[in-house]
């Protein structure tokens, strides 16, 4: 499973809660560019849209979640945190299939 990423300079140790899930991060837009804003051409052959809130305006928002719904592409729409990543996936029925040992 690919998932586009819009949203923050760094993942940190997003990479990781989203290999628990078996997804693995196919593009990553910082959301920073003008252009990144506007079109969403990065959505093709992905099969989830994570956008992370705090680093997004509303209109960008708005055009992921609305190209995303018109090409069947789910998507999560949470703050960069692990805890809310993990929380937005499981709402959406992504269930982990490599849990972290502790």
């Amino acid at each position: 499973m690919q998932a586009l990423i819009v949203g923050a300079d760094r993942l940190g140790s997003i990479p990781l809660t989203l290999a628990e899930f078996g997804i693995t991060i196919g593009h990553h837009l910082s959301g920073r560019n003008p252009s990144h804003q506007r079109s969403p051409s990065h959505i093709n052959g992905m099969d989830v849209v994570i956008l992370f809130t705090d680093f997004l305006n509303h209109n960008a928002m708005r055009n992921y979640r609305d190209i995303a719904q018109k090409k069947n592409v789910r998507f999560v729409a949470c703050r960069r945190s692990t805890c809310d990543l993990t929380r937005s996936l499981e709402k959406i029925g992504a269930v982990k299939i490599n849990p972290r040992l502790h």
